[in-house]
């Protein structure tokens, strides 16, 4: 088999096979095949797309290019949630105690984050002493035990799909569907969940900028779930602004917090609830969404989603202390209001461009090896639809300097008032099987 008559194969339109997949996987990770060769193939695949069996295919193969995380020895089905990312997107500090309350096994794995703030695990360490290294055996034991638990990203997962992911970023390949769904379920797949569901967003702040774009993806990499054994749904949901209102690792902290009480934002509450749903259903506790929907909002009145997440944070090393007094948790030197220019309604606020604001105050990373600051960052207290009163304060500021001058002109550049606005759409459509 021959690396150039694939390419020249997919470059005509055709369908290539199981073994012709695996054949270039495998000898592109093993450094068999050059770089040249592989973004020819991943070019010719941008412009010829690839057929849902092809997709799959090269979904497994990057799967079994490294590390396979085996979850058989946690009782029940594991269902995991992936969110495509956004800006303010809290959703796993909520979901995962939440879900875990139904006594529903949640197994995840989660990393640090590049971007506007950190990722999952930046933000729960926030919480002193809170930390996830630990062995594979105590994982499953915690997860068996209390249903939840919290572990940092093993070094050799999908090997394969680190490596075309960098060369598709330097060679215009990024925006592919084929491409991004395998990249993304492979990683999923490989982390041993059972079922997945999946968070697609849409909007300024989002990859895909389109519904259109975003039901693409989701589509896709439900019928990849579906068609390598894992009980796949996805969701499209909104990123146009931030979702809630906390922007900043403690600050989104704080708001998992109150929305485990039943207090947190309408928004966030509305899409953990939706996702939430989703896993229950696919864990077999309930048979229908409505039924599911239920039982989350019961153990949010209860309090059991909350004392839930209390015993979590307690058993990686956390002071649980910190759900009863928030105060507690890392808090920024300084706090400055961006009080409206005008009167008028909230008509736009550009999510990816807020959230860069905020990292401009530390709150994420530019590179990996930058410091994160876990009490900077914005609470909105504004949101798109809203009226304001000039003068009023459309966010607040949380800093560790003096002068946020140049964060309020980002700011000020990306929030419009107008005589009219409307509240976006929050979820835009359900996908199932």
């Amino acid at each position: 088999m021959r690396m150039v008559d694939i390419i020249a194969k997919k470059r005509d339109g055709h369908a290539l096979t199981t073994e012709e997949i695996k054949f270039f996987v495998d000898g592109y990770t093993k450094g068999d095949i050059p770089d040249y060769q592989m973004s020819s193939l991943a070019m010719a695949i941008f412009f010829q797309d690839m057929t849902d069996e092809e997709r799959a295919d090269l979904t497994m193969a990057m799967v079994e290019s490294g590390d396979q995380i085996d979850l058989s020895d946690i009782k029940g089905i594991k269902v995991d949630k992936h969110s495509t990312g956004g800006v303010g997107d809290t959703t796993t500090l909520v979901l995962a105690p939440l879900v875990a309350a139904l006594d529903i096994p949640v197994a995840k794995m989660s990393g640090r984050g590049l971007g506007h703030t950190g990722g999952t695990i930046d933000k729960l360490e926030a919480v002193e002493g809170f930390h996830v290294e630990i062995s594979e055996d105590d994982f499953i034991k915690l997860v068996n035990e209390d249903q939840l638990a919290v572990i940092g990203q093993t070094g050799n997962l999908t090997p394969a799909d680190k490596k075309i992911y960098a060369l598709r970023d330097v060679t215009g390949t990024v925006n592919s569907i084929p491409l991004i769904a395998s990249s993304i379920m492979s990683k999923k797949i490989a982390a041993g969940a059972d079922a997945i569901v999946l968070d697609v967003k849409t909007g300024n702040g989002a990859f895909m900028k389109t519904v259109e774009d975003a039901e693409q993806l989701a589509n896709a990499m439900v019928k990849i779930g579906n068609q390598v054994g894992r009980n796949t749904m996805a969701i499209i949901s909104d990123m146009s602004q931030p979702l809630g209102r906390a922007i900043g690792n403690a600050l989104e902290l704080k708001e998992a917090i109150d929305t485990l009480k039943g207090e947190g934002p309408e928004d966030l509450t509305e899409l953990v609830l939706t996702l939430g749903s989703q896993m229950v259903v696919l864990a077999e506790k309930a048979e229908t969404l409505e039924e599911a929907r239920e039982m989350l909002q019961g153990v949010i009145d209860n309090g059991k989603a909350l004392e839930k997440f209390k015993v979590f944070l307690s058993n990686q090393g956390g002071d649980a202390s910190v759900v009863d007094d928030p105060s507690k948790l890392p808090t920024a030197k300084y706090t400055f209001e961006l009080p409206a220019k005008q009167s008028g309604v909230v008509s736009e606020m550009i999510a990816n461009e807020i959230g860069i604001a905020s990292m401009m105050l530390g709150a994420g990373r530019q590179t990996k090896e930058d410091t994160i600051d876990l009490a900077v960052g914005l609470v909105l207290n504004k949101k798109v639809g809203d009226a304001v009163e000039e003068g009023e304060s459309l966010l607040t500021i949380y800093a560790n300097q003096e002068d946020v001058e140049q964060v309020k002109a980002k700011l000020y550049d990306n929030i419009t008032i107008s005589e009219h606005g409307e509240v976006p759409t929050l979820i835009h459509e359900i996908i199932t099987k």
